[in-house]
């Protein structure tokens, strides 16, 4: 036969075997999920971008191996932001500030890749792969409302400031793991088809009559091996070798050999059953669910810290407006004393006292101007993805919302509270899902604790073929005298006559076998299986311990509202005695029964109450934020879709409760007024 037609034969058949190989692969079944008792979960799956389907190999065959070209990050804000820009300043709403974090807020942006990394994890899982874990922290890396070295600490990490992936352990002392995921080996759910074509020409220093001088081998070896749920492994090989030699001793030349072997395993112990294969599977499930409940957590985060930074402006513009006043009145009566001394009806001292009240009041302007501006400042950050556009860095921050406070109350019984809590919070959801996922990893470590018993079967043949060698051929000029056979009356056997071989039984290899392993002593699973116990137990604990933590967390929160609110009602009474006793003193000074300085220390003492009042209101907001957040029900309240959030684009306005809209706008605020100079 031609050596031509031969590897063109050779090759007709490994395309006919990719082929089948091929199909059994689009015919292999993903491993189904064991079902489980899953934990409640906040909300069903958020809208994001799937990528927990693979590219298929139709109708791109090199589509699976062809990296996919992500879309670069968006880091434009968004239209929202102009549409509230007028005359070069932000009039800004708690709605707005609210609806413009959720498209715009880094650390949204940046928890949000979470969602697709989990699904990324799923995808991984199916086939058969390890899990990486996802980051269920919170990221908090916006400066403003007591994070960022403005009253508190940046957290660390790229995905979430609370280090630990998908439940995984992480430790400070030393190199920590943790037993999430062990269990026994699983093969590759996803088929694997590996082939060699190889073409040998090899030459020798003959030293003996029996040695040919040269060997010519072709090799077309093809195989395809795939592992199911319930610890069935299949293998199919398919070799093909054809040789031709100078070999005297080799009766064909070339010669064709050709066998196949498909052969199939069965864990009967270690690594039995969708338990043991499927574990990696639930547990990227469980933390894409996880993921799910993190964002959440997420965006209560960040609204809660968009609400504190809106009421820190809300004072800070308060304050400069009440500093404004009253520097304004120490001008005035600095103006009147002037007067008056120059007329002879005060000594010139009291107009010392009035320049050093209006010194004083300039100060305080400067210190509440500048705390303006720094407010504003952090505001536009935590409310956009870049400042390089100058007009909104330049431009001036107006809220347009100020603080209410309800006049009845509603007190809720601290015990439904604290129930609404343990249905609501997310923190502890994340718990409950851990501990599952937990369990489900236990369960492939007490498998791994068995000996390891395969029960496997084979079936297989081989073919042989091809011409009678010249060399050991008597007649024939390259034979060799006295070791050559007579020519052979039987026809040359074909590449399809050989293959024909390999399964008509005339040279069948089939077999069955069991196959047992047994560690003696077992030590390394048995420590890996009390520690996952150990674990597991340690984990329900943190849980119970994070429901006692939250029901301190709710009656404390409930406990600061109504402290907040008696503080509120105390700073009201004192700006009301405030006011009148100004009015009383201003009277007093009129019929010459008063002093100018008696006239500015009360002065100062109505701005001190009215700057009280402020901080009191900004404490009371502050203090329901935080009930709404230890109880759970922070988007609920202010009327926040997750959905939006997860596509970075609002379409339903969240609504505050008790936020009153601002009934007057000056055009100049007084943060940019610039106090008289003496």
């Amino acid at each position: 036969m031609p050596f031509a037609r031969l590897v063109a034969i050779v090759r007709l058949a490994a395309t006919a075997s990719l082929f089948t190989m091929f199909t059994l692969a689009c015919w292999a079944q993903e491993p189904p999920a064991t079902p489980a008792p899953q934990p409640p979960s906040t909300g069903q799956r958020l809208p994001v971008l799937n990528y927990t389907k693979p590219v298929s190999h139709f109708p791109n065959p090199v589509g699976p191996y062809t990296p996919r070209r992500l879309a670069a990050p968006n880091l434009a804000n968004t239209g929202r932001i102009d549409q509230l820009m007028h005359d070069g300043k932000l009039y800004l709403s708690l709605d707005d500030a609210i609806a413009l974090a959720l498209e715009n807020n880094l650390d949204i942006a940046i928890a949000r890749y979470n969602l697709n990394i989990a699904d990324t994890d799923i995808l991984r899982a199916k086939a058969g792969a390890s899990t990486l874990g996802v980051n269920s922290g919170v990221v908090q890396n916006t400066p403003g409302g007591g994070v960022g070295g403005l009253g508190g600490q940046v957290g660390s990490g790229t995905g979430g400031t609370t280090l630990g992936a998908g439940g995984a352990g992480a430790g400070a002392g030393g190199l920590v793991g943790s037993t999430l995921g062990f269990g026994p080996l699983i093969t590759s759910f996803d088929p694997i088809i590996t082939g060699v074509l190889q073409s040998d020409h090899a030459h020798f220093k003959c030293t003996s009559i029996f040695c040919g001088n040269f060997q010519n081998t072709t090799t077309g070896n093809f195989a395809y091996q795939q592992g199911f749920s319930f610890g069935t492994n299949m293998s199919i090989g398919f070799n093909n070798t054809r040789t031709t030699s100078s070999n005297p001793t080799s009766f064909l030349s070339p010669s064709l050999s050709s066998g196949f072997q498909f052969k199939l395993t069965q864990h009967l112990l270690q690594g039995f059953g969708p338990s043991a294969n499927n574990r990696f599977i639930r547990i990227a499930k469980n933390n894409r669910e996880l993921s799910d409940v993190a964002f959440r957590l997420q965006i209560i985060t960040s609204v809660n810290q968009i609400q504190t930074m809106y009421w820190d402006l809300v004072y800070a513009y308060e304050n400069a407006r009440v500093q404004q006043e009253s520097l304004a009145f120490a001008e005035k009566t600095l103006s009147d004393t002037k007067k008056q001394v120059e007329i002879g009806s005060l000594a010139p001292i009291e107009v010392v006292r009035a320049q050093s009240t209006v010194a004083q009041d300039q100060q305080a302007l400067t210190v509440a101007r500048t705390n303006l501006q720094l407010q504003q400042l952090l505001m536009k950050n935590a409310l956009s993805r870049t400042l390089r556009d100058q007009t909104l860095a330049g431009a001036e921050v107006i809220p347009t919302s100020t603080m209410q406070m309800p006049p009845n109350e509603s007190i809720q019984p601290t015990q439904d509270l604290v129930a609404d809590a343990l249905r609501h919070r997310a923190d502890l959801v994340e718990s409950r899902i851990q501990l599952n996922t937990t369990e489900i990893s236990n369960k492939a470590v007490r498998n791994a604790l068995l000996p390891s018993l395969d029960l496997y079967a084979y079936y297989g043949g081989s073919g042989a073929g091809g011409d009678q060698s010249a060399y050991s051929t008597c007649g024939s000029p390259s034979a060799i005298p006295g070791i050559c056979a007579p020519p052979s009356s039987n026809p040359a056997i074909g590449y399809g006559s050989t293959l024909n071989q390999l399964v008509d039984s005339t040279a069948p290899d089939k077999g069955i076998g069991i196959q047992l392993n047994i560690p003696l002593r077992n030590r390394a699973a048995q420590a890996l299986q009390i520690r996952s116990e150990l674990e597991y137990q340690q984990t329900q604990m943190r849980l119970q311990q994070l429901e006692n933590q939250i029901s301190i967390e709710v009656r404390n929160a409930q406990f600061g509202v109504e402290q907040n609110r008696a503080s509120v009602a105390s700073a009201q009474a004192a700006v009301d005695y405030a006011k009148q006793s100004l009015d009383a003193e201003q009277k007093k000074y009129q019929f010459g029964t008063s002093t100018t300085t008696a006239v500015l220390q009360t002065q100062s003492a109505l701005a001190t109450a009215e700057s009280t009042l402020m901080s009191a209101m900004a404490a009371y907001e502050k203090s329901r934020i935080e009930l709404d957040r230890a109880v759970g029900v922070t988007l609920d309240h202010v009327g926040i879709s997750i959905e939006d959030a997860a596509r970075g684009q609002v379409n339903r306005m969240p609504n505050v409760p008790y936020v009153a809209p601002r009934k007057d706008l000056p055009s100049i605020t007084p943060a940019i007024q610039q106090p008289p100079q003496q």
